[in-house]
């Protein structure tokens, strides 16, 4: 333990000088690709990406989780096979541009930042299926996600969002929309219009009535729980839900039945499964 303490310690120093002999420390040589054309630079204390990867160009997946990074070097765009890019857990404010050039992302992480807003640009990433932007600092919808067709898998838990604009409803493709941990009054009324979602989350927001549910046809999962609502969303059945009065039925809710729920649930890993 106290080895590997030293030896964060060291890296984070070395992190900080600009040498090329510095940076092989943090990263290695990155002489070859890797076979599995995947490359995980996580946890390396890196304050900027190594310009040698960018030489890898039949790149699939580059991890970049976890490090101290704030920009990216145009020399990205090399990765134009590129398909999965992590860049969560660092300290992006804005996202660096060149992102936005690597059209055949699939899925893109950038959870656990400083991000307040996107730009116009990420709609050129039309195959994008899956993007992560839980943990950051967005007041308001970043409306740029509308032009994503082909989104499946939306995460923006965890920021400040009032509200949901109506052209969420655009994106046919959506199945799954988390929306823990933001300042929801409302249920948004936009989701209601969106037949083909199969989870909904709006776990721990502010939400106190709640509509119902019940003729959203594709609908499997409705995580409520941690709102000071009064009533519990009807859903058709079938469909799981989390959250208090979750294991009554309608006609006990309308009784004022007090139940509350402990059931808990593990879909995030079934959804990835899927993906």
């Amino acid at each position: 333990m106290w080895a590997e303490k030293m030896g964060n310690v060291v890296r984070g120093a070395v992190a900080f000088m600009p040498s090329e002999r510095c940076q092989r420390f943090l990263v290695g040589d990155l002489k070859e690709m890797p076979l599995d054309r995947t490359l995980d630079l996580s946890s390396r204390q890196l304050r900027r990406f190594p310009i040698r990867a960018s030489a890898f160009n039949e790149l699939v997946k580059l991890y970049l989780s976890d490090n101290h990074l704030s920009n990216l070097p145009s020399e990205l765009r090399n990765l134009q096979k590129l398909q999965l890019l992590a860049l969560d857990f660092n300290c992006f404010e804005e996202l660096p541009l060149v992102v936005c050039s690597l059209v055949q992302l699939n899925i893109l992480y950038l959870g656990n930042n400083r991000l307040y807003w996107l730009p116009k640009e990420l709609q050129q990433l039309t195959e994008l299926k899956t993007l992560w932007l839980e943990t950051n600092c967005f007041s308001k919808f970043p409306r740029v996600i509308c032009e994503l067709p082909n989104i499946k898998t939306l995460h923006l838990g965890y920021n400040q969002l009032r509200s949901l604009p109506s052209e969420l409803g655009r994106l046919e493709e959506l199945r799954s929309i988390w929306l823990a941990g933001n300042l929801l009054n409302d249920f948004p009324p936009v989701l209601l219009k969106m037949h083909y979602l199969e989870v909904i989350d709006v776990d721990r927001n502010r939400i106190r009535q709640f509509p119902s549910l019940a003729y959203l046809r594709g609908l499997k999962l409705v995580i409520y729980d941690h709102n000071p609502c009064v009533n519990a969303p009807v859903v058709a059945e079938g469909v799981r839900r989390v959250g208090r009065w979750a294991d009554s039925s309608d006609d006990e809710e309308d009784e004022g039945d007090g139940k509350v729920a402990t059931a808990s649930v593990n879909v995030q890993g079934s959804l990835e499964d899927n993906e």
